[in-house]
Order: structure tokens, then sequence, then C-alpha cells
């Protein structure tokens, strides 16, 4: 039913189950006390329940599913027709996509969207990049002559890289002389990578192997500035009763509701049993129909009554929203659905819908937006605790090398424990999986038009990830509320040396950060007038890096240079992704 379930197709999965059930095996599976037969079938990733009305007695008009309280109320003209009831709950998403296959200019926020494919396949394998390019090197130019056009080629492009004034190249982010070799981190302070300066004179592998280095670094950024893209215009909704999924995020799966015509019953006729086969298989069942002669057809045919379990695995921090797929128009619509009632200790919501079809829970993807406040904290080396708080909960996630977990989630006046508590993941996986709960404090480029945003300059906001990041093996970042009163041009956050068994700790200090420029405020948290003032005694540096080296031990800058490259590398990417410094 699922991709990782088999090979077929879900219709057809789903309808030979069906038709098995409430077809050939339905008077063996037929419930002793109503007559009428129901089944749940069930796996990781769906859940199947089945109910066909065998006796058509009115005065069965309530159905629950056995050990569960999922189920119908179901109309007096429903109990008397010859139907069966099918739920298909799918735990994924694959409804969906049939709204971004439909040619619109709107955009659709999934929890699937990541960096672009090109860039993410450049960043993360660069090495099969380098095979590939080996390859066609070895393969393109047939004979003694191909080398001595690579070299031209190679010449030619260090050549136009380079203005005619200047004899040498210089990628972007030269490496600092006074930033020792074994930082082993792969950027530099300013927020690049480390490229030395080099000659044109030099031989062709090694201009090609800078060039390559250069590349890299601007694919990283790309990415990187990526998780920091703010669209300039909100999503259009067509229609009043339009869901905005980029204002909304689905939890829970889908719920695929339908009323089917009841196949044929198997008879037992001297010895056998014979049942009849319909070519064009399972038919659903239109109610309420297309034309009635009915005066009264509100009336009779009403509503019908749906209560779902609600998964244990998805937090809802307010009672959830319901809404159905229109399959005319391809998109998720809240009309058609009344009497809405959640019951947050049983975890069962209940509501009446005019027509049968698929349907699924929502929240605010922003509810937890802007945050107030956070902390970046040094746990041991190569291993952080980040924090953060918002209006319903505490969220702490452990960092280490290259993988993520959740470490725990405290709501106001009560904990609540989730199954991904205690799995370690790697960042992305980590990201959708924490969405797909309903922990959502990841911002996309939409969710300025939806939550409060300080928004700031992506470049600056970028490069201050990455010096955070490069810098949280020995210090604890924080929240100031000083953040939001400096422009679009700089941030401001708290910075303090982690404490070793034998040192104390220190103060928070401020620092102020521009993307080109660092320096350390003389105002506290606590000041009552915002100033940018210096702090006496420091200096202005070109990194944070450079202005840690001012107030830091030796033992703490050790530990800077000794953090591993996979480290850095999550915590900036959660860091991209969470965006503290303009939601917060």
């Amino acid at each position: 039913m699922h991709p990782r379930a088999g090979p077929k197709d879900p219709p057809i999965v789903v309808d030979t189950s069906v038709s098995q059930v409430a077809g050939d095996q339905a008077s063996t599976l037929a419930d002793l006390d109503s007559g009428n037969m129901e089944k749940i079938i069930q796996d990781e990733n769906v859940t199947l329940y089945v109910w066909a009305n065998l006796k058509k007695n009115p005065r069965y008009r309530t159905i629950r599913f056995s050990e569960t309280q999922t189920g119908f109320e179901i109309p007096r003209t429903l109990a008397m027709s010859n139907i069966a009831l099918r739920l298909l709950h799918t735990r994924y998403d694959h409804v969906t996509p049939l709204q971004l296959a439909v040619a619109s200019p709107r955009p659709v926020c999934t929890v699937e969207e990541t960096v672009p494919d090109k860039v993410d396949a450049e960043v993360a394998h660069p090495e099969e990049q380098q095979e590939v390019k080996a390859e066609e090197e070895h393969t393109g130019g047939g004979g003694g002559g191909g080398e001595e056009e690579e070299v031209v080629e190679v010449q030619e492009e260090a050549h136009a890289a380079v203005p005619e004034e200047q004899p040498q190249v210089v990628p972007r982010g030269c490496r600092p002389q006074n930033l020792a070799p074994d930082v082993g981190t792969g950027m530099e302070p300013g927020g690049g990578f480390w490229a030395k300066v080099i000659s044109t004179d030099e031989e062709p592998e090694a201009i090609q192997g800078e060039l390559e280095i250069k590349l890299l670094s601007e694919a990283v950024s790309t990415a990187h500035l990526f998780h920091l893209k703010n669209a300039v215009e909100k999503p259009d909704v067509t229609e009043e009763s339009e869901v905005d999924l980029c204002q909304y995020a689905m939890l829970g799966g889908v719920y695929h509701l339908d009323i089917l015509e009841l196949p044929p019953q198997c008879k037992a006729v001297k010895g056998w049993i014979i049942v009849e086969i319909r070519k064009e298989g399972l038919q659903k069942f239109k109610y309420p129909p297309d034309a009635t002669e009915e005066p009264d057809s509100e009336n009779t045919f009403p509503p019908i009554e749906v209560t779902l379990e609600v998964r244990e695995n998805v937090l809802f921090f307010e009672d959830p929203m319901i809404i159905r797929w229109d399959d005319k128009g391809k998109h998720w619509k809240k009309d058609g659905i009344s009497d809405v009632l959640y019951n947050r200790e049983k975890r069962l919501i209940t509501f009446s819908l005019e027509t049968l079809g698929p349907v699924t829970l929502i929240q605010d993807a922003h509810i937890n937006m802007p945050y107030q406040s956070w902390e970046l904290r040094p746990l041991d080396m190569n291993k952080v605790l980040l924090t953060v708080t918002t209006v319903f909960t505490d969220i702490q996630i452990h960092i280490k090398e290259n993988v993520c977990m959740l470490a725990s989630i405290k709501l106001k006046k009560r904990e609540r424990l989730s199954n991904l508590e205690g799995k370690w993941m790697a960042p992305v996986p980590f990201i959708m999986a924490l969405k797909n709960a309903g922990l959502n404090i990841f911002p996309t480029e939409y969710s300025h038009f939806y939550a409060i945003a300080n928004n700031k300059v992506p470049v600056v906001e970028m490069r201050a990830y990455r010096q955070m990041a490069l810098l949280s093996s020995a210090f604890a970042f924080g929240w100031s509320k000083w953040n939001l009163m400096c422009n679009s041009t700089k941030v401001i956050f708290k910075v303090k040396e982690h404490p070793t068994a034998e040192s104390t700790p220190a103060p928070w200090a401020l620092l102020m950060f521009s993307g080109d420029r660092a320096q350390a405020l003389k105002m506290s948290e606590d000041s009552e007038v915002y100033s940018e003032a210096l702090k006496e005694g420091t200096e202005f540096h070109s990194t944070l890096f450079h202005m840690a080296q001012d107030f830091a031990s030796g033992e703490a800058m050790q530990r800077v240079r000794d953090s591993s490259c996979l480290f850095i590398d999550s915590v900036c990417h959660m860091l991209l992704s969470i965006r503290v410094l303009s939601y917060s």
C-alpha cells in the first residue's frame, strides 16, 4: 500500500482485500450480536477497517470497530442499504502530491522540502562529482592532445576568474594566517571556506584543485542561503474554503472514507460454495445521490458522523482542525464538515461529513513561532544541547558528530514523552520526523507571512550560524532581547565560555555581529537603554572566532580547533533550519 509495503498499486491492493473480506469471508466473520461483519487489517504503514451491512437492520446504526473507538454513526437510509464501509488510514500522505500535479503557480509546502537536489548532491558527495569529472576527462580527449587541451581550458578558467590588474586568484574566504591549521572545520571564521592564495604560474592540477574548492564553497553557501530564503509574495489561495498548506501542517496521516456497494455474498449449494465475480470490481455507493425527488433531502440524507482515534505519536498543542480532499479541484478544503468535537483526554475527534472521502487533521504550522528564547550549550567535546522555548513547550535537542536526538519535550504544567526521544538520526530525517510529530520549529520561506519574524539579512544570519557552530564545542550562546532592537543587518546574542571541571562559570557577554565585524557590547542583558557602544578594553574583529580569542582561555580555543567537521556541519544545519536569530 505504501512504496515500502509492496510493488502493487494502492487501489488494487485495498480493493482486492475489501472484496475478499466483504465478499468471500463476510458470512464467516459476521458478529453474533448484530449479524454484520467487521474486520481490521493493519501493518506499520496502514490500517484498513471494513464493515459490511449483512442484516440491514435499521436499529444498528452505531458502528464501533472492536477494541477501538473508531467508527461511524450512519443514517437510517444507509442502515437499510446493501453497503459496506471502508476506512483506510495511511500514516503517510499520498493525496497532496495530486495537488502538485495540477498545473498551477501556487506553491504547496510539504515536510519533504530540503536544499536543491543539484546543490545537495554536490555538497553531500563531492568525491562522486570528482570521479565523474575524472571519467569525462579520461574518455573525452582521445589521443595525446587531450591533456594539453585540458590544461589550456583550466588556465583560461583561472584567468577568467581574475581581474586583469590582479596577478593572483583569491577565492572568497581566504584562510586567516593566525588560525591554526589543525582546526579541522573546513570553514573559515568569516563564514566561507579556506583557500590559499595561488598564482597562475602554478601547475594546472593545483589551479584546478583550487577552483574546485571555490566551486564547492559556493555550492555550500547556496545551500545554506536556501534555508534563509524569504518569499516576496504570499501564496495565493483561490477559494475561500481552500486550505493554505503553507500555513497549516497535516498530521497523523490521511483517512480515506468510502461507502461501497456490498459485493455478492457466497452461497452454499450442494456442498459447493458459489460466489458471483463481477468484472467491474468494487463499486462506490453514491451518498447522497446526485438527483432525488425527496422534498426534504437534507433530513432524508443527513450527514454521516465519524469518530477517529488520533495517533499517540502526534502532538496537537490546540484542538486539531479537520479538512477534506476535493477531488474535482485537487486541493484540501474546510467546508462540508460540521459538529467537530475533540476529546483531548481520550484523543478522539468526532465530526459529521456530508459525503465521505479522504480527510486529515491539521494544525497551525507556526503555532510554536516566534520562539520565546533559545540556548546552545556545550555538553562535551563535539556534543551540544540546543534548547528552544516556545509558548507551549521546551524542546531540547542533542547534537553530536553528524546525528541529532530529541532529548526531551516539556509542556507547560506537565511533561509529555514522545516516541522520538532517545533516537539518533541524521539532521534531515530528524527534522522531517519532528515535523510529522507536530513539533514544527522549522520556518519555511513563507513563514514570515504567518508568524512574527525579525528577519535578518540572509548573509549576516548565515555567517552568524556558521561562526556559532564553529565555536560551539567550547562556548555557549543564548537569546538576547536586544536582537529585536538592532536593524536587519546586525544580530545580537549572548555568549560565554563553557566552564570546565577546574574553572569557574563565566558571566554572559553580549556580542553584536554584522557578518564582517564582531564587537563586544558595553550594555548587558539587564540594561534599560539600547546602545551599540563598544565594551571597554575590547576591539572590533572580523569574525567571532577572533573576537573569542580576546577573552577565551587557551584550552577553550584548543577545543574549537579540535572540533569535528561533521559535528560543526550538523550544528550549523540545525541553526540554519530553526533560524533562532530571525524567529525569536
